[in-house]
């Protein structure tokens, strides 16, 4: 009687946690296994009970068989419930199993497409650069046979001095069979000398026109090299992404600059500070938009970014590519965007700034890695009498000098090419007004360009560093800032 007691008391608990399903699949198999083993003990116990009082009446053998039919139920109820409980972990189960081998299938795809994609890549790079090799070498062999014809055209031009010297020989003594009639002999030699002197003509037309024709190769051969070189720099520059400020020293984290959207507060100074380093030295400690007011000059907002204690007047910022610096003249002078999203301040308001002293310009960079590089210059700009000529000279960084030290660089945009080298329009193919010189790769106001991005790069239309001696850094942000000489109130 106890054991089958027992039984009841396990097999209707087991009900109830399927039930309420607490338990997980493992341990619903748990239950089956206990519910499995109990239940034939329950029925064996019951069994012998009925079996030892078979022979005391009728009565209670009755009643022993249906209380044996109860358990029997209550057995199969279990069981059923069991069923259920089974089939719906088994229909969840393979639900899981079916989201696992699908994100499966689309991972292996997605890997396979860009195996291929890279094995592509590799073959066109290996391609370009034995091309390169075989224009190099044949690049060589036309620079040798150039120098040949240097030297064959110097030693026509000696022997055409001395045809000029034979000439005037000739002049006089043409001068004197005016007066008196040649000889025999000396008609025999001023026929052979005319001779001689078409045939030498003749032979420096020939090697004119030799030296053209190689002219022509090296240009065809000089225009390959070049395509060539965009090539495979557009091949570099499809894996940036991965080529990040890994040898330089890290700076120190600066104060986050607002990105696109966000909200910044505009601050009215009742007094007339001249830039933002006055304003943080008149009790202001928060970055923000502020109103200043240069000698000599009106009022105008700017954006005053707080770093190393002091504030830094914001003359450039590029975040997201959210705003286009593919403009004119004008827009540049006087400057465009919003100034807490991307902006350019404008050429006469940091004029108007800078000509009131001495100041350090500092370039902020960050790759597509999120890793952060600076570097900070002396520098010193003109008005625009000059075309705002900039004259730089580095002081410290942790990237490679770019830009050209010690050099009166003029601001150059599209509609407006004040430096033209070489009849080549340098903001017109860089897609923005820059401090252009020989019409270097770097360009901190070109075209926003993400790595990977489908179809050919233009290196000349993206937003670089380029060191002479170096790669090309492709970036993600860069800013632009200006600081007093004066560095005692933030060291």
């Amino acid at each position: 009687t106890q054991n089958s007691h027992t039984a009841k008391t396990v097999s209707r608990k087991s009900l109830c946690i399927l039930n309420n399903q607490r338990v997980s699949g493992a341990e619903n198999m748990k239950i089956i296994l206990v519910f499995l083993f109990v239940a034939p003990l329950a029925l064996s116990a019951r069994a012998e009970k009925d079996h030892s009082s078979f022979d005391s009446a009728a009565s209670p053998e009755t009643k022993s068989r249906f209380a044996m039919l109860d358990d029997v139920r209550i057995l199969a109820n279990g069981l059923l419930q069991l069923g259920h409980g089974l089939k719906d972990f088994v229909h969840k189960t393979k639900g899981q199993m079916n989201d696992i081998f699908q994100k499966l299938y689309i991972f292996d795809r997605s890997f396979y497409e860009l195996s291929l994609q890279t094995s592509e890549i590799k073959e066109e790079e290996e391609q370009l650069r034995q091309t390169t090799a075989r224009l190099q070498i044949n690049n060589e062999e036309i620079k040798n046979l150039s120098q040949e014809m240097n030297s064959k055209i110097e030693d026509l031009i000696q022997n055409k001095i001395q045809l000029q010297e034979k000439v005037w020989g000739l002049e006089d003594k043409v001068t004197k069979l005016a007066i008196i009639q040649p000889s025999i002999q000396e008609t025999k030699e001023i026929s052979s000398l005319k001779v001689f002197v078409e045939q030498q003509d003749n032979h420096i037309k020939q090697l004119l026109k030799i030296v053209e024709d190689q002219h022509v190769q090296l240009d065809r051969q000089h225009n390959q090299i070049m395509e060539l070189e965009d090539k495979l720099n557009h091949i570099e520059l499809q894996e940036l992404a991965e080529n990040s400020f890994t040898e330089e020293q890290t700076e120190p984290e600066a104060i986050p600059f607002p990105v696109h959207n966000a909200t910044a507060v505009i601050y009215k100074s009742d007094g007339a500070a001249p830039d933002c380093t006055a304003l943080s030295n008149s009790s202001i400690r928060s970055s923000g938009v502020y109103t200043i007011k240069p000698n000599g000059s009106e009022a105008f907002d700017v954006y005053c970014e707080m770093k190393f204690g002091s504030s830094w007047t914001v003359i450039q910022n590029r975040v997201d590519g959210s705003l286009d610096f593919n403009q004119t003249w004008d827009a540049y002078a006087n400057g465009f965007g919003e100034l807490n999203e991307e902006f350019w301040l404008g050429l006469n308001k940091t004029y108007s700034i800078t000509k009131q002293g001495d100041y350090i310009l500092r370039i902020e960079l960050q790759d597509w890695k999120d890793n952060k590089r600076y570097i900070e210059y002396a520098f010193s700009l003109g008005g625009p009498e000059t075309d705002y000529t900039l004259q730089l000279s580095r002081i410290s960084g942790s990237i490679p000098n770019a830009l050209p030290e010690q050099t009166e660089l003029r601001f150059s945009t599209a509609d407006r090419d004040v430096d033209i080298i070489n009849d080549f329009n340098c903001p017109e193919n860089y897609l923005g007004g820059w401090w252009h010189s020989e019409c270097e790769e770097t360009n901190l106001n070109g075209k926003y360009v993400a790595p990977r991005s489908r179809g050919r790069l233009d290196r000349r239309k993206g937003l670089y560093w380029k060191p002479k001696k170096g790669r090309y850094y492709l970036l993600k942000s860069t800013k632009i800032m200006i600081h007093p000489t004066d560095l005692k109130s933030f060291y």
